[in-house]
């Protein structure tokens, strides 16, 4: 399976906003990519015949192959990330501060700027 389209999508996102040095977008693009490598991280099982997670031999150092992510779930994942970003902006302005509010907005406007351009019939 290739990668999703949402990936490319913010992908290409952030190649604009560096492009654009947009440190807003930047941050808000590197932090929804980074929830999708997490997600695709497979659990780490310690080596046959060790006891300790921490075993540092050659067994531990090979590459595992990542989950791949179906795009709900990739959906879903950028939808959390805009959602927390909400959440945490509602807090923020609850609190009196409302340029760290704004900021979060804006990235959860980034963000789902690429979910709607990743939903928007042709892209692919």
């Amino acid at each position: 399976m290739p990668d999703s389209g949402i990936r490319k999508r913010l992908e290409r996102a952030l190649r604009e906003a560096l492009r654009a040095r947009d440190t807003v977008a930047v941050s808000a693009v590197r932090s929804a990519l980074a929830a999708l490598d997490n997600a695709q991280a497979v659990p780490a099982a310690p080596p046959a015949g060790t006891s300790s997670p921490h075993f540092a031999g050659a067994a531990a150092a090979r590459e595992y192959e990542r989950r791949r992510l179906g795009e709900a779930e990739a959906r879903g994942i950028v939808r959390a990330e805009v959602a927390e970003r909400q959440a945490a902006a509602r807090e923020y302005e609850r609190r009196g501060l409302a340029g760290r509010a704004s900021r979060l907005r804006r990235k959860a406007s980034v963000l789902t700027s690429a979910i709607e351009a990743d939903e928007s019939p042709g892209e692919a």
